[in-house]
């Protein structure tokens, strides 16, 4: 009996060292106690495979230039779970990013994907940052052919420093693997932060502070 009680305590440690959670696939998902409170799920609902048909896995348009006509001077196209269905739980999508001259795609995280990058058109000057406590910064200018990698979750950026357009396609491991503009975040928040709080995390002026949040 004691042989069999080890085994078992030895299957059941088994159970929980190989148990793990789904990643996340949204900013969070609040648990409920009853479910007349709500439906939702971490990603999406599934289809019936059996009404599943060919436009599911299908998106048409990367072809076209984004419009770039805004203040950093460039543009993202998704192709996500939200644009093609059939992406649903199977981690990864795709995105073109066009960039204007002197267009800047500004700092940001993907918080649940690495993103894989390819020019195609143009020079790009891009970069991350690696976490505390070095902060590291990694660099390279890419030219069309040019491969580059931004590890999940941190801040990365893409900067076109040639004299005319620049277009990029950008893989991602995840459905949907969300977006961070840093400083849309820090000084765009709903509602605000408190400017003090920012004032001392910069080191800034709080009426400096107040300006930026002005911006976003």
């Amino acid at each position: 009996m004691r042989g069999i009680h080890s085994i078992l305590v030895a299957f059941t440690l088994l159970a929980f060292a190989s148990a793990s959670d789904p990643s996340p696939l949204q900013d969070f998902c609040v648990a409920v106690k009853d479910i007349k409170d709500g439906v939702f799920v971490n990603g999406k609902i599934c289809k019936d495979p059996k009404l599943a048909v060919a436009d599911d896995f299908f998106f048409s348009g990367l072809n076209k230039p984004g419009n770039t006509s805004n203040q950093s001077g460039f543009s993202v196209t998704p192709v996500a779970v939200d644009q093609i269905p059939g992406l649903n739980t199977l981690g990864i999508s795709l995105a073109r990013i066009d960039y204007a001259p002197n267009g800047l795609n500004p700092p940001h995280t993907h918080p649940r994907g690495t993103e894989i990058l390819l020019v195609v058109k143009g020079t790009l000057y891009v970069g991350f940052v690696t976490s505390i406590p070095d902060y590291r910064l990694f660099t390279k200018i890419l030219n069309p052919g040019d491969v580059f990698v931004f590890p999940m979750g941190l801040i990365h950026f893409q900067f076109n420093i040639g004299k005319s357009e620049a277009v990029a396609f950008g893989g991602l491991s995840s459905q949907n693997a969300g977006v961070i503009a840093i400083a849309n975040a820090v000084f765009g928040s709903n509602p605000p932060i408190n400017p003090d709080v920012l004032a001392k995390a910069f080191q800034l002026d709080k009426d400096v502070v107040k300006d930026l949040q002005s911006r976003f």
